[in-house]
């Protein structure tokens, strides 16, 4: 009996153990996160997929560095693999949890980029899928101020397309969902609404705004964008896009 019970008070320590050393891995690749060190962050969430393999949160954060990094990388096929990795994480983490609004929209991400390194077939097939997920991620969370962001620029970015584009796509390749520019600002706008202080959200509502005719108000949004301090990892990188434009739209006038 006494070696019975004292199986189980190791077997008891054991599983503290290992919950804490996940616990301890997630907060160090938290930490890394907001220090916009993606290498260093999966590493540690890594860590703690290997104590809790079928964990959906570790599952995403894994997808979200490998979509980091993706935009990091300086080498094609190394930008094509972490994005196919960020994929597959991304679908683990949305097979375990599907309700879940953050992994739907990983899931729409992870296809959106992957599609910047396919064939026009598949770059089709996947902004279809983008476009899927995006949605299912506003459905399920009305209130998530990235869904509405990504929303808004898959609108701008494929009714910028043009007619001609448009057609052969749908003659070839089964064509694209519906989209516009008013419809890219109007979901922008809650992005915006939702989380002012993003300057992403305010960069991204420029563009949509200067799709859609309106080049003095995107001239305001971006000025707005570039007035606030960076939140996420890629802010300055939207940032500069922004003053680029500011550049642009200025020697046109």
């Amino acid at each position: 009996m006494k070696a019975l019970l004292g199986a189980i008070c190791l077997l008891l320590a054991s599983s503290i153990l290992i919950a804490r050393s996940a616990d301890d891995a997630i907060a160090a690749g938290l930490a890394a996160e907001a220090a916009f060190d993606s290498a260093q962050a999966l590493e540690h969430f890594q860590a703690a997929a290997k104590e809790r393999p079928d964990d959906p949160f570790i599952l995403q954060k894994i997808a979200r560095q490998y979509s980091d990094l993706s935009t990091d990388a300086t080498e094609v096929e190394d930008q094509k693999r972490y994005a196919e990795l960020a994929l597959e994480n991304s679908l683990r983490a949305h097979e375990l949890a599907p309700d879940n609004a953050v992994n739907s929209l990983s899931v729409a991400i992870s296809y959106g980029k992957l599609g910047l390194y396919s064939s026009v077939s598949n770059k089709v097939k996947y902004a279809r899928l983008s476009e899927e997920f995006t949605e299912l991620a506003v459905r399920q969370d009305p209130d998530y101020a990235w869904a509405w962001h990504v929303l808004g620029r898959w609108n701008y970015e494929v009714a910028e397309l043009g007619a001609t584009k448009r057609f052969l796509v749908s003659m070839f390749f089964g064509g694209l969902p519906q989209a516009s520019t008013q419809r890219a600002v109007e979901f922008l706008q809650k992005a915006v609404a939702l989380d002012p202080e993003n300057p992403a959200h305010h960069v991204e509502l420029g563009f949509a705004l200067l799709a859609d005719g309106q080049p003095d108000q995107a001239r305001r949004a971006w000025q707005r964008g570039l007035e606030l301090p960076p939140q996420e990892k890629h802010d300055p990188i939207a940032q500069a896009r922004a003053r680029a434009a500011l550049a642009k739209l200025d020697e046109a006038n």
